[in-house]
């Protein structure tokens, strides 16, 4: 804990923002103390964002206050908010990628001698505010030849060039590595020690524990409370966030029990496409989670293209329900009763300009065909069904896709496959950028999909979620199937799989 008894440099109270008539925050709130870091957190849809655009005059409350140093304060844009020492770091760098990484620090406000621009003052200042961040680079080379660990400090040593005694970061770790987390958090750890206060926006649980002072928890765009960390336990937070308890343990999800041997939904016998993925033998049962397990690039997605017949094989073939099937397109995988929600819901997954209900039919009409239109009242009563079961919030069903959070858009993805009662659902990815709590609930809701005997193909990154998920583990490597592991396994023996010689 890093202050107190001392007051808040920024303070927002009872803030209200309403869209269309749709309050996105009533009541919401948030204070923010000098050498601190503080963790705002929330499900996707709870009011972060809409929260964090209030404070830097993206949006106007219609309701509430905001004072820095005790101030009123009503920021008009981000450019305001700034002049007032509030700045923001984005999950998504939004610099200028051909400009010099000098040019990006002071865009907009170049220093000058006479009338010209000052570039020796300005390539020796932006040295200088990239050494506070532990940050030595060329800054006159073009700021897209670095990485995107390297932007992302860039971006910060801008904040700071606006002398910021506030700074905001949204999602600043989702594409990073741990080594580069870890450099991002000395760097934050040094700026609040030297009395800045930062706001750290994250769905990573432990990152919140590792990092931050004090936690806010926000739902449904109302303020459910503000804590010092080592008072709230991850249970507590995660129970905060949705609004009831779990039985199960935050960050983790009981093993489920081995489900007994059955007749395969799918069999694998040697599917596979040179120099895509060597050739599988693997079934899935009913009622049976199988997860994957692999690195990046070790052929997991891969084998979910070719069960889905988003790329050909050319060598071994399947079987669907004991039956002898060729899969040469997505058609023919619905055809089949399997089901795929894809890696990047964005590109692949959601239409955003079509409606919640029009992206949750889209599986179901392409099954029926041109010709057996699904009617209308049949589209309705499909979509609230799916957005009551999955938790969906969205004030109406007619309201586009894109509109909605990022964990309510996979859990829409979901609905579509739902909809058209799959034998086989393969889920890529289906927690990525979502926050803790839509993890849960959609880790419950694949366990209960299972649980009704749909058989599931379970695909993460995070080797945690495979294994507290799935009844049985494929470990591929090098895309290779390399082995199996039963349910109940441990993250170190998929890694041990993994490592273990070919």
């Amino acid at each position: 804990m890093r202050s107190a008894a001392v007051d808040p440099v920024l303070e927002l109270s009872g803030i209200g923002k309403q869209f269309a008539g749709v309050w996105a925050l009533k009541g919401a709130g948030l204070r923010l103390f000098p050498g601190e870091v503080h963790a705002l957190m929330g499900q996707n849809g709870a009011g972060k964002s809409t929260l964090i655009k209030v404070m830097t005059g993206v949006y106007r409350a219609d309701a509430g206050s905001v004072t820095l140093r005790g101030e009123p304060i009503a920021p008009r844009s981000p450019m305001d908010a700034q002049r007032l020492g509030i700045s923001t770091v984005y999950q998504e760098v939004n610099l200028c990628p051909n400009l010099s990484v000098a040019e990006n620090v002071f865009a907009g406000r170049y220093p000058r001698k006479l009338w010209r621009i000052d570039w020796a003052a300005m390539n020796a200042r932006s040295a200088e505010l990239l050494t506070r961040l532990n940050l030595q680079i060329d800054v006159t080379q073009p700021l897209g030849s670095f990485p995107v660990a390297v932007q992302q400090m860039v971006a910060i040593a801008r904040a700071l060039s606006v002398s910021a005694g506030v700074l905001i970061l949204d999602e600043p770790t989702s594409s990073l590595d741990d080594e580069e987390v870890q450099r991002l958090f000395t760097v934050l750890r040094r700026l609040r020690d030297e009395g800045m206060a930062i706001l750290f926006v994250t769905h990573f649980l432990d990152q919140v524990y590792e990092l931050a002072d004090r936690i806010t928890v926000l739902r449904n765009g109302e303020l459910v409370g503000e804590h010092l960390t080592q008072d709230l336990p991850a249970q507590a937070l995660v129970s905060a966030m949705v609004g009831r308890e779990f039985a199960q343990c935050v960050g983790e999800w009981c093993a489920p029990a081995t489900q007994a041997e059955g007749t395969p939904i799918v069999e694998m016998n040697g599917l596979g496409q040179r120099g895509l993925l060597h050739p599988v033998d693997l079934a899935v049962r009913r009622g049976e989670v199988v997860g994957l397990g692999g690195l990046l690039g070790s052929g997991r997605t891969e084998l979910a293209q070719l069960l889905f017949g988003l790329q050909p094989s050319d060598a071994g073939g399947m079987q669907v329900g004991g039956k002898p099937a060729q899969i040469k397109a997505p058609a023919d995988a619905l055809h089949h009763g399997i089901g795929l929600c894809p890696e990047d819901r964005k590109a692949d997954g959601i239409v955003a300009e079509l409606s919640v209900r029009e992206n949750i039919m889209l599986a179901l009409q392409a099954r029926r065909g041109l010709w057996r239109r699904v009617p209308a009242d049949e589209q309705v009563r499909l979509a609230q069904h799916y957005v009551k079961a999955l938790g969906i919030k969205v004030a109406d069903i007619e309201m586009p896709i894109g509109q909605l959070s990022g964990g309510n858009q996979q859990k829409a993805v979901l609905a579509r496959w739902l909809a058209t009662d799959p034998q086989l659902l393969i889920l890529d990815e289906p927690t990525r950028g979502i926050d803790v709590a839509a993890k849960q609930e959609i880790m419950d809701e694949i366990l209960r999909l299972a649980g009704d005997g749909m058989a599931v193909l379970f695909i993460s990154s995070e080797i945690e979620e495979v294994v507290r998920v799935s009844h049985r583990i494929a470990v591929l490597r090098d895309r290779r199937l390399v082995g199996e592991l039963p349910g109940g396994s441990s993250e170190q023996d998929v890694y041990q799989m993994i490592a273990s010689p070919a």
